[in-house]
């Protein structure tokens, strides 16, 4: 098949060209930061201006990732809390969503939750880390609880806001058409809030990681929680430092993965 030529007017051509350069700016500006914050950082800790030993620097930073890497234990501390992190994501996401469905089939039932909800969500979460620990053991499934707990609140409220905004003339329409509440639910109501599901994923990603490193500080043996309170307490914050950069690496490489989905359903 022949590909379609689009002829632009001069105007659009010219429109395009702005808003292509605009984006390569933006990039270059990105970038431009970052490279001006590490190149300042360092500076300031070779002249000593900081105390490398409490603020770190790139170099040492660089160096310390390296020794990690060649130990041969950075790798199971970077896919114990990638795991931990992508599960609790997930299963958090599902679970949120399904009970912003069911608050929003039944009023009544949301009448009665929706206080409850938002205490919940207010309520630190670290301070049920000793009952997560009892209940679930320590490691690798208290983490993901810890990160469900964190994530489930902020997508049920996130998601049932979405559904119950829907254009309310729109589902009078379908039930003039004799919709049964199902198919308003999955022909309107889902859809409508494809774009508030995507911001949610956006959110979860952050949210996530924050419950695993929680989750990994109280009680874990593996991950980069684990790495993080392990430098603190042998004073080595280079250690700690270069966790963090990894741990910014990987939450960077799953915001970039969900963010798509926000800008397809936008345009929809």
């Amino acid at each position: 098949m022949k590909k379609k030529i689009v002829n632009y007017s001069k105007a659009r051509r010219q429109y395009l060209k702005s808003l292509r350069n605009n984006k390569i700016l933006i990039i270059f500006l990105q970038f431009a930061v970052i490279i001006a914050f590490l190149g300042i950082w360092e500076l300031l800790a070779q002249t000593e201006v900081i105390d490398p030993f409490f603020f770190s620097s790139p170099s040492r930073i660089a160096v310390t990732i390296v020794d990690l890497f060649q130990t041969g234990n950075l790798w199971l501390h970077i896919w114990t809390s990638l795991y931990e992190t992508v599960i609790g994501f997930i299963l958090a996401t599902a679970i949120g969503f399904i009970i912003a469905i069911l608050l929003w089939w039944s009023e009544r039932l949301r009448r009665v939750l929706e206080p409850y909800l938002i205490i919940l969500n207010s309520l630190p979460k670290i301070a049920l880390g000793p009952m997560i620990i009892f209940w679930v053991g320590s490691g690798t499934g208290a983490t993901i609880v810890m990160c469900i707990l964190i994530c489930v609140i902020i997508t049920t409220i996130s998601m049932l806001n979405a559904f119950i905004s829907c254009d309310n003339d729109k589902i009078l329409l379908m039930k003039s058409m004799h919709a049964k509440k199902h198919q308003i639910l999955f022909k309107l109501i889902i859809p409508n809030a494809l774009p508030e599901f995507a911001t949610a994923l956006k959110i979860n990603v952050g949210m996530s990681w924050v419950g695993t490193i929680m989750g990994e500080y109280l009680s874990s043996k593996a991950g980069l929680g684990y790495l993080i309170n392990y430098g603190s307490q042998i004073l080595k914050l280079d250690i700690v430092m270069a966790s963090i950069v990894i741990l910014c690496i990987l939450a960077s490489g799953m915001y970039f993965l969900v963010s798509p989905l926000e800008k397809r359903y936008k345009k929809q």
